[in-house]
């Protein structure tokens, strides 16, 4: 029988262990085989629950399992999704907290949220009715939780230590890198959100799912996935920090002479990245987009070929959804379409001309919408070629080219 290899929490692996390396009945490919046959085990237990306590989106199963393996190998990403759950009243957010905390490691649900609770405390967290972060006086708290979804961010206190000389200040770190779950109702700042991956909840009239009662607790497939889940190891070559860079020479050395790179090498982990980061390329993802969607995808790789091609759909048409309500939310982006779309001149118009035809266009009644937040956004975008005041008032040529090129990042 094959000898168990443990790994450390950093994914080393011990002197003793390096022994059984050197037993002839060791096999590394079969412990491999091994960790991954119990991911999917957990995998499909975890897809199961949710089914049966949640009435949710046909696609969202999917990610929101992603999301509950992840926890348990968060510190191997170097950054790592908030979930937020965005739904009106009795439409059962405090139930998906529930069961995904459960679900999760180290879980834990509170109402409300301190500075101090979120980086003295570990594990995955989540905060339901989540509209307060807003209010004045929260600025530490919410600066806060825009760095948690990112590793390295640490917050330092002074604490009281005894010493031989007395009582002295010393200085105390912690890391507020973590699992986060958020949900309200009535949405997120835009800050946060953009660190979010957002569900939408709608209200069930599924009797079966809703009348349940929340044991899932007491549930043995709960009890034994969670063992699953803490006993299994993946591939450390995926949730590693050599999968970032390995993304990066991906990029910068592009398609054709990765490849050639990999002829050269030979080498069956950096082939089958190749075959991963092609998977993620076709979401056509950009930026914060990216960083959040690569530890799940990462995670559905280890899982299998079709649960990374459900999660790279998924998240692609996410993110496809949110940019196009931002293009009918932001103005300032509707400012940028709208001068994108001038006919190319250097003309001089007039702002208050520009502001009627701007608003006309996108049938805006808003009356902070006025000459003098054109005047700053267009200033704030760096459309404006050059600008005159005379007795019609100010005048500008516009940055046509300019306004083409930004527009092209949010379509």
């Amino acid at each position: 029988m094959a000898a168990k290899i443990n790994k450390s929490k950093e994914g080393e692996i011990s002197e003793e262990d390096f022994k059984k390396l050197e037993m002839s009945s060791y096999d590394l490919e079969k412990e491999k085989e091994m960790s991954k046959d119990d991911l999917i085990l957990a995998y499909r237990n975890i897809i199961d629950i949710l089914k049966e306590y949640l009435d949710l989106k046909e696609k969202y199963y999917n990610l929101v399992t992603l999301w509950i393996i992840g926890t348990y190998f968060h510190n191997k990403f170097s950054s790592y999704p908030f979930l937020f759950f965005n739904a009106m009243k009795s439409s059962g957010k405090s139930r998906a907290m529930n069961l995904i905390t459960c679900l999760s490691k180290n879980g834990e649900v509170l109402n409300s949220m301190t500075e101090a609770v979120l980086f003295r405390t570990k594990g995955t967290l989540a905060i339901d009715e989540f509209e307060g972060v807003t209010r004045k006086g929260n600025e530490n708290l919410r600066e806060l939780l825009n760095s948690s979804y990112k590793k390295g961010t640490k917050v330092k206190r002074m604490k009281q230590k005894k010493t031989l000389e007395g009582v002295e200040q010393v200085v105390e770190e912690f890391e507020v890198y973590r699992p986060i779950v958020l949900a309200n109702i009535w949405g997120m700042e835009n800050v946060l959100e953009d660190r979010c991956i957002t569900i939408i909840l709608d209200k069930s009239n599924r009797k079966e799912v809703t009348n349940l009662i929340e044991i899932f607790k007491e549930e043995n497939i709960v009890i034994e996935t969670k063992k699953i889940l803490h006993l299994c190891s993946l591939c450390r070559c995926c949730f590693s920090g050599e999968v970032y860079k390995e993304w990066n020479n991906f990029i910068k050395r592009k398609n054709n002479n990765y490849i050639n790179t990999l002829n050269i090498t030979n080498n069956t982990n950096n082939t089958n990245c190749f075959l991963l980061f092609k998977s993620i390329k076709s979401m056509d993802l950009n930026g914060r987009e990216l960083e959040l969607s690569l530890p799940l995808c990462l995670i559905a790789n280890e899982i299998g070929e079709h649960v990374l091609k459900e999660t790279t759909l998924t998240l692609k048409s996410i993110f496809q959804e949110k940019k196009e309500e931002e293009l009918v939310e932001n103005q300032d982006i509707n400012l940028i379409d709208f001068i994108s779309q001038q006919l190319q001149n250097n003309n001089y118009i007039s702002l208050k001309s520009l502001l009627h035809n701007f608003k006309e266009s996108f049938a805006l009644t808003e009356e902070w919408i006025n000459s003098k937040w054109i005047g700053r956004a267009l200033k704030r975008l760096n459309l404006i070629k050059q600008k005159r005041r005379n007795y019609r008032g100010v005048e500008i040529i516009l940055n046509i080219e300019k306004a083409q090129k930004k527009i092209k990042m949010f379509k």
